[in-house]
């Protein structure tokens, strides 16, 4: 094999991997049907937990002297991020706009609240519990084709 021709598969590689990648982030869903339940699911699941950090933002100081903050962080670093996870996540979500990166933080926080404050008790946990398993299943599924994510995927 020649250099050109080995130059060329090399670059055929790179280009694979990096569509692969871009998949990932912006997955092609053709199902109509599909892409409106994953669209109702965005909205209502991402605003009513978007509402969550919406109350910790207008209540920050009264809820970050009483927040739980594990890993030895402050609770003003604690509900930060908790908010971070909860409302700017949850309204990136809602329009499905980098759909996967915004669950991987809105995941984190129900691993959290789940097992730290609820002590990993259905019973004690079950909104954070509902949400978590809302959020990983949304993260396979992919945002659909009526989103963000989707108008980017359509140009790709």
């Amino acid at each position: 094999m020649d250099v050109k021709t080995e130059h060329n598969i090399n670059i055929k590689n790179k280009d694979c991997k990096k569509m692969k990648s871009l998949a990932l982030l912006f997955p092609k869903v053709e199902s109509t049907k599909a892409s409106l339940l994953l669209l109702a699911s965005r909205v209502v699941f991402g605003l009513t937990f978007a509402s969550h950090g919406l109350d910790k933002l207008q209540h920050f100081s009264d809820i970050a002297a009483h927040f739980p903050a594990p890993f030895g962080w402050s609770g003003d670093v604690a509900v930060s991020l908790s908010i971070f996870g909860e409302l700017v996540c949850g309204l990136a979500f809602v329009f499905g706009f980098l759909t996967r990166l915004a669950l991987l933080p809105m995941i984190f926080t129900m691993i959290v609240a789940f097992t730290t404050v609820h002590g990993s008790s259905v019973s004690n946990g079950e909104l954070a519990f509902l949400y978590l398993v809302i959020f990983i299943l949304s993260w396979f599924a992919g945002p659909g084709k009526y989103s963000i994510d989707g108008i980017i995927s359509r140009k790709l």
